[in-house]
């Protein structure tokens, strides 16, 4: 038995802990990671680790293994969180049914998004809804993977349709911006521009990879049907800035989203490539867990992002 262990079992008959300790125990097994744990409750990662080593001691048993580079729970922890967390969310969602009776919502909002959502449905949104909801801080995680938002602690998420879970709610939001191909006037007069999707294979194209390492392929329709044509090129990124960028330069043709590149477009500095093969604008959802009550703050933010239909 080591010293540290020693240390946990003689402290095991002090005061339970209290509801701060154990959130913060679930948030960094949530996370496995203290600095993660202490961003999101805006404390030290040193602080945090104090608490829980406290924890450990009131209760008597190590919750956590810690090494260098990770942080893992131990038998026990799991057993913990596991009991923990549906308890938690349940507190939570007491103390948002008294946030219903307050003239206007408190808290936190937590979404994650795709950087193309945050860009196009949410920055234009985020003066208004503090102006609406001045109490709750909102905060926004852009990620293009799939994200399970439940384990990540977000109360909810945007996404296409075609990428949600069964288990959520799904609200359709506003359509996003068409996905089109576009190609800057010098690389035009270089190189000409296709007039078909199975010309790409003769052009640059900049590709684009996603988190899990995935490159995309260019999505057309053609005579009705869906079309999916692997492009390749000199250039491979996983930002829109940078493609704009890149094909702003004369680099190669991009596959961005039309509101994106709205201004390049209207002033000349980028041409449309292949438009009557583009796709019709693809339906974003925000989505949220099915077996919760939505809190306050999201039933307040959802307001915004879909105003009421006039009768």
């Amino acid at each position: 038995m080591t010293r540290s262990d020693n240390e946990v079992r003689a402290h095991g008959h002090q005061a339970p802990p209290d509801l701060g300790e154990l959130e913060a125990f679930a948030c960094v097994a949530r996370h496995r990671s203290f600095r993660k744990a202490a961003a999101e409750r805006r404390v030290s990662a040193s602080a945090l680790s104090h608490a829980l080593r406290g924890l450990e001691a009131r209760m008597g048993v190590r919750l956590l293994n810690r090494t260098t580079r990770s942080v893992t729970p131990t038998e026990a922890g799991e057993r913990l969180l596991a009991r923990l967390a549906p308890a938690l969310r349940e507190i939570g969602e007491a103390l948002d049914e008294v946030n219903l009776f307050r003239d206007t919502p408190s808290g936190t909002l937590r979404l994650n998004v795709p950087r193309a959502a945050a860009r196009l449905l949410l920055a234009p949104l985020f003066a208004r809804f503090h102006q609406a909801c001045p109490q709750v801080r909102l905060e926004v995680v852009t990620d293009d993977g799939l994200v399970d938002i439940v384990a990540g602690g977000f109360d909810a998420g945007i996404r296409f349709g075609d990428s949600l879970a069964g288990d959520m709610v799904a609200l359709p939001l506003a359509p996003a911006s068409r996905l089109i191909v576009v190609a800057a006037p010098a690389y035009a007069a270089l190189h000409g521009l296709p007039v078909t999707p199975d010309e790409l294979k003769d052009h640059a194209c900049i590709g684009r990879r996603f988190p899990g390492g995935a490159v995309y392929d260019w999505e057309f329709v053609r005579h009705g049907r869906p079309l999916a044509v692997q492009v390749n090129g000199p250039l491979l990124l996983d930002d829109d800035v940078l493609i704009l960028g890149a094909v702003l330069d004369g680099i190669g043709l991009a596959y961005m989203y039309e509101a994106m590149v709205a201004d390049a477009l209207a002033d000349g500095r980028l041409l449309r490539v292949l438009d009557s093969y583009c796709l019709p604008p693809l339906d974003f959802f925000l989505y949220y867990p099915g077996r919760r009550q939505m809190p306050a703050t999201l039933r307040a933010f959802i307001g915004l992002l879909r105003p009421p239909v006039a009768g």
